[in-house]
């Protein structure tokens, strides 16, 4: 009998009988799971802190701003010192600052977010009354961005360094730099006002022109979107090419990709199907973020433009300021960021399994 075999018959750790002994396949799945629900426990808890914590902020942040609400509803007219006083109790200004946070954080866990100061109507009618116009507006905005920034992307960086991939991140990069409100009001000097041999083809600003029905209301409400959205679009379709065509460059001389190619398959398909899919998890972070943001709208934007949505609902009260307007909107802005940024970690592994584990 050779020495190996007696090896193996002794139970000696180096013999051959030793590595089926210690296979345990069913170990590292259970830890893998275990691993998953840790990670989406995290997320979920890291949320609810941050919610919080946001409530906190957009509570004491606004009462730094000058100014006494009660003063500037009445317009400048002259008002007696008890018509001022009886207006701080109806508002509960007169309370203490920690009764007024303890009232607005338990009205606010049942979705009370108080009464407006200039509307006297519920915080959350007024969201809900101006929130429509802005998902249209940027919710139009960013499938048109979306689409165009990851296409143009993932194109420039495969075929990177030519010229079409030195023009579109050149582009970019311009229109990133420029600051929303400038490129709205620029569109409206050249496109609404007109300026030498262009004439002036859109509204200045207004979500619908009035008095239309039908088929007409709707062409003229796209007629208006024209600038804010273009507006939109050329900024933060500028943001998502970056990203995207930075995270693609990334995977270019993986190996993978060189197995691909030497399977036969085509350049068009190793893109489509290898590169581009492993090349979009930061792009997918960019992407949900926006999504938030969408539901905040362009708060510059749709004051350029007299957009009735939240973001100009937001301009509106904070010129008051509408305290409990103010503090709503922000809580929602901020809600919708985070909210959206959570389900982004939460699907990460559906495109890289390593996320969670």
């Amino acid at each position: 009998m050779s020495t190996e075999s007696t090896s193996a018959l002794a139970g000696d750790p180096g013999g051959a009988v030793a590595a089926p002994a210690a296979a345990t396949p069913r170990g590292p799945r259970r830890r893998s799971g275990t691993g998953y629900l840790r990670y989406v426990a995290g997320k979920l808890l890291g949320a609810v802190v941050s919610l919080f914590a946001v409530l906190v902020t957009s509570f004491f942040l606004f009462r730094l701003i000058p100014g006494d609400p009660v003063k500037a509803m009445t317009g400048g007219k002259q008002v007696s010192q008890e018509q001022l006083d009886s207006m701080r109790r109806e508002f509960g200004l007169d309370l203490p600052l920690w009764h007024q946070f303890t009232d607005y954080c338990g009205k606010a866990l049942t979705g009370d977010l108080g009464t407006s100061y200039q509307f006297h109507t519920p915080v959350i009618d007024k969201i809900a009354e101006a929130l429509p116009a802005t998902l249209l507006l940027t919710g139009t905005a960013f499938v048109l961005y979306t689409a165009l920034g990851v296409w143009l992307g993932s194109r420039g960086a495969w075929r990177h360094g030519r010229f079409g991939d030195r023009f579109h991140t050149a582009f970019a990069l311009t229109l990133y730099s420029v600051p929303s409100f400038w490129l709205g009001l620029l569109l409206i000097i050249v496109l609404s006002v007109g300026i030498g041999p262009i004439p002036g083809m859109f509204p200045t600003g207004g979500m619908e022109t009035g008095g239309k029905e039908g088929f007409a209301y709707f062409t003229d409400v796209a007629h208006h979107m024209v600038l804010p959205v273009l507006t939109l679009v050329a900024v933060e379709y500028a943001r998502t090419l970056l990203v995207m065509r930075s995270s693609l460059l990334d995977e270019m001389g993986s190996d993978y990709l060189t197995t691909a190619r030497a399977k036969g398959l085509r350049d068009d398909n190793v893109r489509r199907k290898h590169a581009v899919p492993n090349a979009m998890l930061p792009t997918v972070t960019l992407l949900f973020v926006n999504l938030g943001n969408t539901v905040a709208g362009a708060i510059l934007v749709e004051t350029v433009f007299s957009w009735p949505g939240l973001g100009g609902l937001f301009y509106q009260a904070l010129s008051i300021p509408d305290l409990p307007l103010v503090q709503g909107l922000f809580f929602v802005f901020a809600a919708a960021v985070i909210v959206m940024n959570t389900l982004a970690d939460l699907i990460y592994p559906l495109f890289d399994p390593r996320v969670g584990r």
